[in-house]
This record gives structure tokens, sequence and C-alpha cells, in this order.
């Protein structure tokens, strides 16, 4: 139950992202959701070895260089989801912050965490 909310806040999240960052393309609920799922996918596989590859890096940089690789995981979910897309780098790093953000928001208020 919990990992169905969970899913569902991400969804909505991005629904919400969508609609306030220019340059973040949702088609509709059935696409946010599927496009929720991959971008969990993709963080749990994916992201944790290119973060623990970039470890030095992210160290170097305070952990700000986890903007970019989150941006770049948040692009690479829209080359795998047909209805979701992204216009331009900007848009994918303001895009995976507020992803990041109001995900976390919603999942608190639906107390799936």
């Amino acid at each position: 139950m919990n990992l169905l909310l969970r899913w569902l806040a991400s969804a909505l999240a991005l629904l919400a992202v969508a609609y306030l960052v220019p340059g973040v393309i949702v088609d509709g609920f059935g696409a946010a959701a599927i496009a929720a799922l991959v971008i969990g996918l993709v963080n749990a596989t994916i992201g944790l070895v290119v973060k623990l590859i970039t470890t030095p890096v992210r160290w170097l940089t305070l952990g700000l260089f986890t903007l970019v690789i989150n941006a770049g995981l948040f692009w690479l979910a829209t080359v795998a989801v047909d209805g979701f897309g992204v216009t331009g780098a900007v848009a994918a790093l303001v895009g995976s912050l507020v992803y990041g953000l109001l995900a976390s928001l919603i999942q608190s208020v639906l107390g799936a965490k």
C-alpha cells in the first residue's frame, strides 16, 4: 500500500512539474504514472552506479554535482517514455529539482514515507 501511495504521489508531482516548469511536457496522468515508475527505476539502478562512481566529484562540489546527475537521470527517463519530454538542459535541471521537492512534499502529506 505504501509503495502505491508513493507511486501516486510521484505521478501527481510529475503532473505538477509539467504545469509549473516550462519545457517539461507530460501528456496526461497515464504518461505521468509510467514516467514516475521509470524515473524510480532509473534512479534505483543507473542512479546508484553513477552516484557511486562520481562520489569524489560530488565531495569536491559539496554535493552540487548531484543536481546535474539527477537532471541527467530525469532526461534519461524522457527517452524511455512516450508522452513525457524535456526541451532542454535547464528544464531538466529545474524539473528534476522541483519534482524531487514536490514528490517528497506530497508523499509526506499522504503519509507514504
